[in-house]
């Protein structure tokens, strides 16, 4: 296929060039209303790219098929059959990718280590989640993707289930056996969704981790804007194979999504496409470079510990993603959240994510000679004023299969059950209503229907008192707990 095109980009100019007026959405017509203070900040070429895709860009008919020659495009850049782009960010496609798999009251293996969205997307859904529980990595304190004998466990004892979600890359850059799973999960012929929000750029380059597509994963949803160059909300499904059907997801969007697509989204996935065939290799190539000097840099450093290939050979993950930069403070006696709370505060850095204890900073292919000096300037100099910063009261962190709680109500009938407020301290033995997810990175520690533990609650409690966010909580402060009524 011909990958110089940008069929959303090209229609976009053409739109322009006519000098169409619009008397249809959006208000601020192509940013004629838009207030000038407003356009001063995000740019007037924002509004006037704000146009509808329907009945704008191409006609009530879609005769010109834009979007449908850029889907085809990204399929064919990837190795996939099929690509459908979202609007909504991979949190709405994940629901979407579950519900085209799964039913409702039907079974769907699950990785607990997954983002809120995922179990949100089980309450929403209504399957009846089978949890795989992660890889627990009890020196670094952290869950590294599940393995193809958990899944091929759980298949043997569900043989019913529909269908499985990995997570991979985690957060953190750790990887899955994708194609391990994939064939335990064909040999039970039932398709493997990949959650893939931040993989992908993993096409592009043959030093980075395996694709989903690549590793035999039937349907693989990914987060452009995390680690590719389309803005917030790019996400994008890939497809392959005949066992989910590709009207079944259509029609599950269809349910889920909106109906006001951004053309924005669109417009940059379409870009970024063109970017990587054409040029992604050699980006790549050079982020790859950068950030294995930024890793030996680090490592220099006293108190910092980088992640890296060890996980590997230490058998806790398959791969991990080199771009991902993990690096342990804990030497430093300070938490990650201390650590990326004074790098914000003290030298204007933020991190891409943080917890107990660790910070880690996702290298692209926009970072160039100056990020990489800023980045390492104000790591040294967290490590040289690390005394400075003044200590929170620690976080308590449970043994890892104290995380590993009793499922005793479906989530989506333990959150729209009869429920009642109880103090934290007469929570212990109740069935949560509610996602407690401390932030970051958004994995619940307690997802509805499980069964409140004092391990779990000493531990999301100290979290709090040490800075911890609790946003989806219906009390954050976790004083209290949204628990099924008793009758």
């Amino acid at each position: 296929m011909d990958h110089s095109r940008v069929p959303v980009l090209e229609a976009l100019q053409e739109f322009r060039r006519r000098e169409d007026v619009v008397f249809g959405p959006p208000g601020h017509k192509q940013g004629r209303g838009a207030d000038p203070r407003v356009a001063g900040i995000v740019g007037l070429d924002v509004f006037r790219s704000d146009v509808l895709a329907l009945n704008g860009l191409d006609d009530r008919r879609q005769s010109q098929g834009v979007l449908s020659q850029a889907q085809e495009l990204m399929a064919d850049a990837v190795g996939a059959e099929q690509a459908f782009f979202s609007t909504c960010g991979s949190s709405l496609s994940v629901k979407t990718a579950m519900l085209a798999v799964a039913g409702p009251g039907e079974k769907l293996l699950v990785s607990r280590n997954a983002h809120k969205s995922v179990i949100s997307a089980v309450i929403v859904n209504g399957v009846e989640p089978i949890w795989v529980h992660p890889k627990f990595d009890r020196e670094r304190h952290i869950a590294h993707p599940p393995e193809p004998d958990d899944v091929r466990l759980a298949l043997e004892e569900h043989p019913d289930a529909k269908g499985m979600l990995l997570i991979t890359p985690t957060d953190w850059g750790s990887c899955a056996d994708i194609r391990g799973v994939a064939r335990v999960c064909h040999e039970f012929d039932v398709p493997l969704i990949v959650d893939e929000a931040w993989g992908a750029h993993l096409p592009f380059h043959p030093e980075l981790p395996a694709w989903g597509m690549d590793a035999e994963a039937d349907l693989v949803v990914t987060s452009v804007h995390k680690m590719g160059g389309a803005i917030e909300q790019s996400s994008v499904f890939h497809l392959q194979y005949d066992r989910v059907s590709p009207e079944a997801l259509k029609q599950r969007e269809d349910l889920l999504g909106t109906t006001s697509a951004s053309t924005l989204v669109y417009a940059t996935l379409d870009g970024w496409r063109r970017q990587m065939v054409e040029h992604g290799h050699e980006l790549l190539d050079v982020a790859l470079r950068r950030v294995e000097r930024i890793r030996t840099a680090v490592g220099d450093l006293p108190g910092l510990r980088p992640m890296g290939g060890e996980i590997i050979e230490e058998g806790l993950a398959a791969d991990f993603d080199p771009l991902k930069i993990v690096i342990d403070v804990r030497e430093l006696g300070i938490s990650g959240m201390e650590a990326a709370e004074w790098l914000r505060a003290e030298r204007h850095v933020d991190v891409g994510g943080s917890d107990t204890c660790r910070i880690s900073a996702s290298i692209t292919h926009a970072d160039d000679d100056g990020t990489e000096r800023v980045l390492l300037d104000a790591l040294g100099a967290l490590v040289e004023g690390a005394d400075s910063i003044e200590r929170r009261p620690p976080v308590r962190l449970p043994e890892p299969s104290a995380l590993e709680l009793e499922q005793a109500m479906l989530p989506r009938e333990a959150f729209f059950a009869e429920v009642e407020h109880v103090p934290a301290e007469r929570a212990a033995g109740r069935v949560c209503a509610e996602m407690i997810s401390p932030y970051p990175p958004g994995v619940p520690a307690i997802a509805p229907g499980e069964v409140i533990t004092d391990e779990v609650l000493d531990y999301l409690r100290s979290g709090v008192e040490h800075g911890v966010l609790i946003p989806d909580a219906a009390d954050p402060s976790v004083q209290t707990l949204r628990v099924v009524a008793r009758h």
